[in-house]
């Protein structure tokens, strides 16, 4: 579960509404830096450093994706949707005309500067590139579309892990669109520093969240976001000395050392990572959704008094067990905060190697 975060110019953010994540990706660390921020004489690829910390997210889409389409009225007050049933909300506007758009801006800039009363609009749906033939509203404030669209997403997540490639991997589960329930595809992003101010605790039936501030400057950027897939973001970390400071490996478990019992979860809800004490309750390697292969329980007194259990924007805080990384927090049970999922640690390392 992460938390979704809309800015306006310096940005105070508040826990929003989306799934928890857990997710994992690898980290480049240059080899003098490793060795002198961590105290071991051999680094291979079966150690990781854990995560816990949290981080602001902003995430800029592969054109502008089509949330749905609305009537507009004309100079006459006459209600026109001309886009309607030939776009579909999930669709990406990637042109128009001649012209290449990757930004709402673009959009907006391209069609009010058109003479036509058609325009053809270049659009990517799923894995596939059609044109289609839409008309142009003149609203006497100049053309429009009657669509609506986005071209980013923001929000609070949580690192899993960072490795000696300096790669970094969080959520445990991709960024979806609120609107439209789709995967986001996205173009480029980038990690932020943030800092938890308050908790807002889950109780049945309303899970909680993390409330925090990010400010989307370039004094802020930790890394950069390269992908957003159902298993988590994943991307590189540039800032390591400012997201990982006095943090050792740890080795990655298999799937056959993972066992039901006692494991903790590392994450930042108390304002620094801390670890706290669940219990693997169930194991299930052929789970429909790759990201809830592990059920967990928190038992920790202090965690529960704080949180009431698993919170939005915990997404992707590392699950622990017998010494070894198993595993990422990615969502919470609706109707009781101290359950939810974890996925496998496994199957976030396939996107990094």
């Amino acid at each position: 579960m992460w938390v979704k975060w809309y800015r306006r110019g310096v940005l105070i953010v508040l826990v929003a509404f989306m799934l928890l994540g857990g997710s994992y990706c690898f980290l480049e660390w240059k080899q003098g830096q490793f060795e002198q921020e961590v105290s071991t004489s051999q680094v291979d690829e079966n150690l990781v450093i854990p995560g816990g910390m949290p981080v602001g997210l902003y995430l800029e889409t592969d054109g502008v994706m089509v949330l749905g389409t609305e009537a507009v009225e004309d100079e006459d007050g006459t209600k026109k949707e001309p886009a309607k049933h030939l776009v579909k909300a999930g669709d990406y506007i990637v042109g128009v005309d001649d012209n290449t758009i990757g930004t709402k801006k673009e959009l907006q800039q391209v069609i009010g500067t058109k003479e036509a009363e058609e325009v053809v609009l270049h659009l990517r749906r799923n894995e596939e590139f059609l044109d289609v033939k839409t008309g142009l509203i003149d609203s006497g404030e100049g053309k429009k579309l009657g669509i609506w669209v986005k071209d980013n997403e923001q929000g609070l997540g949580t690192v899993t892990f960072l490795d000696s490639q300096s790669h970094f991997g969080a959520l445990g589960h991709g960024i979806r669109d609120t609107d439209t329930n789709e995967l986001l595809e996205i173009g480029d992003g980038r990690l932020y520093t943030t800092s938890i101010q308050d908790i807002k605790k889950g109780t049945s039936g309303n899970p909680g969240g993390m409330e925090g501030v990010i400010v989307y400057n370039n004094y802020n950027i930790l890394g950069s976001i390269t992908q957003n897939t159902d298993e988590g973001i994943y991307g590189t970390v540039d800032r390591i000395d400012a997201l990982f400071s006095n943090q050792e490996p740890v080795p990655v478990a298999a799937k056959d050392e993972i066992h039901t019992g006692d494991a903790v979860i590392r994450c930042a809800v108390s304002g620094k990572v801390e670890e706290y004490k669940i219990r693997i309750t169930k194991i299930d390697w052929n789970a429909r959704e790759s990201n809830k292969t592990l059920v967990i329980e928190v038992t920790d007194p202090k965690l529960l008094d704080m949180t009431g259990g698993i919170v939005q924007g915990m997404s992707g805080s590392p699950i622990l067990q017998d010494g070894k990384l198993i595993g990422a927090v990615t969502h919470v049970f609706v109707q009781d905060a101290r359950m939810g999922y974890g996925i496998y640690i496994g199957n976030m390392l396939n996107h990094v190697k």
